[in-house]
């Protein structure tokens, strides 16, 4: 079984996410367009006529989202088959945060690693 198939992003929490988008804007050239987020567009090797995107994204220090980590980042995997991999982390013992997450741009699911980091899960919907 394929578990993890890419990078689906990197999120950060931030005093100021506006603040902290327009410094990386204007010192490193990473184009926001008044997002707190943006998507690198790449080659996806499980459908080459699509294109993935990975997201670099900053999110309020008082987010929510991450919890119940304590931590300032939280990582995106992208997977191929969301609910076969839960079953088999299940099985494995892995904690899962919450119910799967159906959105129109794929399906959502958190896990914990053994240091307390919430990690995303994300099958993008391949068009």
């Amino acid at each position: 079984m394929q578990r993890v198939t890419g990078l689906g992003g990197v999120f950060i929490k931030a005093k100021d996410p506006k603040a902290l988008c327009e410094w990386y804007q204007r010192h490193l050239g990473v184009e926001f367009n008044g997002n707190t987020y943006i998507s690198f567009q790449w080659i996806n090797q499980n459908h080459p006529t699509a294109p993935g995107s990975t997201v670099f994204s900053f999110f309020s220090e008082n987010t929510k989202y991450f919890e119940p980590s304590k931590a300032s980042c939280m990582i995106n995997f992208r997977v191929k088959d969301l609910e076969a991999l839960l079953l088999v982390l299940r099985e494995e013992g892995v904690q899962i945060e919450g119910d799967m997450l159906k959105e129109d741009y794929g399906k959502f699911c958190w896990i914990m690693d053994p240091e307390g980091n919430k990690i995303e899960l994300w099958e993008p919907i391949e068009h």
